[in-house]
């Protein structure tokens, strides 16, 4: 029993000493934010300070706990994380830019354009609600940790997110389920269709029969969580997501930082991610 005590205190001093260096790394985390560099059409948001909607400008800056919604025709560029990033002139993208993607059903890829993901950035199309759950920035001294948090409550997102910190977690939260991404360039809808562009997502869903089923999405592919169905994309698919990537190429673009390959899969909760929170209310 005497040499028992000894180590049962050394275990409690261990474990509070690891909580609090833990406590520690929590608070260097800062809040992030988020950059609206185009706004075609028209769009509003709310914050979780002001509940009241108000109309959204090109070059406001947004905080994490923020909701975004877009009318019919319109769409929002938005930059994660870089107050310097400007969007390309409305006059320079592409006419089908704020349309919807082509039919899903046909053969092939033809992955012939391989566009790289240089800026953590956002397209909100129309008739859609985003809220930003969570948004951190770490800068540990070796390398850039961060969160992001998004909950697609209705309508449809394209985005690019450059490679991540080992470290870092990226999630897409939608009614029924939460995808997690690293480094890639990806179009999801609240319904639950996922198309990847480059590298993978990890989609945790709930199926038609009410279980929780897993899926990744690799490169040239998409996802239907509706019918649990993985399919090739087709080639008029990949030149929109290719022309929305060409177009969310921000200036100025945030020098790349250098990271080790990840290719871990993460667990994730298809309904509350990866800490369990339940979002931000619908508006």
């Amino acid at each position: 029993m005497k040499q028992i005590r000894p180590i049962i205190s050394g275990l409690v001093v261990c474990g509070i000493a690891l909580a609090m260096v833990t406590n520690v790394l929590a608070q260097s985390a800062q809040p992030g934010l988020v950059k609206v560099v185009t706004v075609k059409g028209s769009a509003r948001y709310m914050t979780a300070v002001n509940t009241a909607w108000q109309p959204l400008k090109s070059g406001a800056i947004l905080k994490p706990g923020s909701i975004i919604q877009t009318a019919s025709g319109s769409y929002v560029d938005v930059v994660l994380n870089n107050p310097d990033a400007v969007g390309t002139p409305l006059s320079a993208m592409s006419t089908g830019a704020s349309s919807s993607s082509a039919s899903s059903s046909g053969g092939g890829s033809g992955m012939a354009y391989q566009p790289k993901a240089e800026q953590d950035a956002v397209r909100i199309f129309e008739n859609t609600v985003l809220a930003v759950d969570k948004l951190t920035i770490d800068q540990t001294g070796v390398d850039t940790v961060t969160e992001t948090q998004l909950d697609l409550k209705a309508g449809r997102i394209f985005g690019t997110v450059k490679k991540l910190a080992t470290a870092s977690k990226y999630e897409v939260k939608i009614p029924n389920g939460v995808a997690g991404i690293r480094g890639t360039i990806y179009y999801i809808t609240a319904e639950g269709i996922i198309r990847v562009l480059t590298v993978n997502v990890v989609m945790a869903y709930v199926g038609t029969d009410g279980t929780v089923a897993t899926q990744v999405i690799s490169t040239g592919q998409q996802f239907d969580a509706r019918t649990g169905q993985l399919t090739p994309m087709v080639e008029s698919i990949v030149k929109n997501l290719s022309t929305w990537a060409r177009e969310m190429r921000m200036r100025p673009l945030v020098p790349p930082l250098l990271f080790s390959s990840d290719p871990t899969i993460y667990c994730l909760s298809p309904t509350q991610g990866h800490q369990g929170g339940h979002g931000t209310p619908a508006p």
